[in-house]
């Protein structure tokens, strides 16, 4: 067919608007590229059942020996939990050397858990944003190691180049003992676009379930005027260009979500008035809480309000084996596979000294069981 005026006004026009459009999208797609994952869902209602597990820091064995014990995936580490929600309250990583092994665990356990009705909410804790941000000082060799390839020893010599600039050669041995091998692939992943700095990203730091709330730290004084979006949000600004963390930040102050442990640490009335304030505010019965390690028992605070799920399962604490489980309305420890309701204040002694009895010998947590039966350290 011949090519009319017409035709060739129509083609005109169209090349002037694609150029009109295209520097608009680039930007577009460069500014998308750059923005913090779309926040994840943060509240939950209608949960049949919740399984609870706080800080891991590099126990591969101890975190899926506590996840079989509470039904959740089976002797091949796959979801059975079905509708189940897990809860991991944060701190995957340091102190121990499987990090990548149990974050890898936990992407996959999203999927299949996704697929049966079911959720995993792997929360951000202090520690992961350390190894977002670069603070390293807990990160132990074998993590770096799980990141080694047959290019590290390049990567490494490469990134020397980069430094050395006024350094004398008898000061690579010491650097490179800063920098063991794996280190640079270990940052790459950690980073905005790598795998894991991507998935930490996409997280939540504090979610509601039914009628708690679950954090890795807790909620202080400063931040209980804030909607759990608004905390979500301000951790994921942060994590979105880790160079340009502000003081204050709720990823390193003390009184932030990823730190506070005033919930798990004070007493008298002041912090059971403010308990109760996050209580209201957020329309909930207890928050959940990891970061601070009990003894090796999950604790109920403040009448069951607060419930403290950092056992210390990890070799660097102990090897503890607990974690919290919501059936309806109800509360249990699985404290070494057996399942045991959580008490309120009155009964606590009666509760430590079953979670005590299921333990080996020389367990940290009988020295504190003694404690609370001399009235020496707080039963609540």
């Amino acid at each position: 067919m011949p090519h009319t005026a017409l035709h060739i006004v129509s083609r005109a026009r169209l090349r002037a608007a694609a150029r009109r459009v295209l520097p608009v999208l680039l930007l577009f797609l460069l500014v998308l590229a750059a923005a913090p994952p779309l926040a994840a869902q943060a509240e939950w209602t209608g949960v049949e059942r919740v399984v609870a597990v706080g800080d891991v820091h590099g126990d591969y064995d101890g975190f899926v020996e506590i996840l079989r014990s509470a039904g959740v995936i089976d002797e091949k580490d796959r979801w059975i939990g079905g509708k189940t929600h897990l809860v991991q309250a944060g701190d995957v990583p340091d102190r121990g050397p499987a990090t990548r092994k149990v974050m890898d665990l936990l992407m996959a356990l999203e999927k299949q858990a996704a697929k049966a009705g079911g959720h995993v909410h792997a929360l951000i804790g202090n520690h992961e944003a350390m190894n977002m941000y670069g603070d390293l000082r807990y990160t132990t060799p074998g993590e770096f190691a799980a990141f080694r390839t047959g290019e590290s020893e390049q990567l490494r010599a490469n990134l020397w180049e980069q430094e050395s600039r006024g350094l004398a050669s008898a000061d690579r041995k010491k650097w490179e003992a800063e920098h063991p091998l794996g280190w640079v692939e270990q940052r790459t992943e950690f980073g905005p676009k790598g795998t894991y700095g991507k998935w930490i990203r996409s997280h939540n730091a504090v979610v509601k379930i039914n009628d708690a709330i679950y954090l890795h730290g807790g909620i202080s004084p400063k931040y209980v005027t804030k909607s759990l979006n608004q905390i979500n949000e301000a951790v994921a600004a942060e994590l979105s260009d880790v160079t340009k963390i502000k003081d204050g930040s709720p990823l390193t102050a003390a009184d932030g979500p990823l730190w506070y442990r005033g919930l798990a640490q004070e007493e008298g009335a002041a912090i059971e008035a403010h308990v109760n304030h996050v209580l209201a505010a957020y329309g909930v019965k207890r928050i959940v809480i990891g970061h601070t390690p009990t003894a090796g028992a999950v604790i109920p605070r403040f009448g069951g309000k607060v419930v403290q799920i950092d056992v210390g399962l990890s070799a660097a604490y102990g090897s503890h084996r607990a974690c919290l489980l919501e059936e309806g309305d109800k509360l249990y420890a699985i404290h070494r596979g057996e399942k045991i309701p959580l008490p309120g204040n009155a009964d606590i002694l009666s509760y430590l000294k079953k979670v005590l009895s299921l333990e080996p010998a020389g367990s940290l947590l009988a020295k504190y069981v003694a404690e609370v039966e001399a009235g020496l350290a707080p039963a609540k």
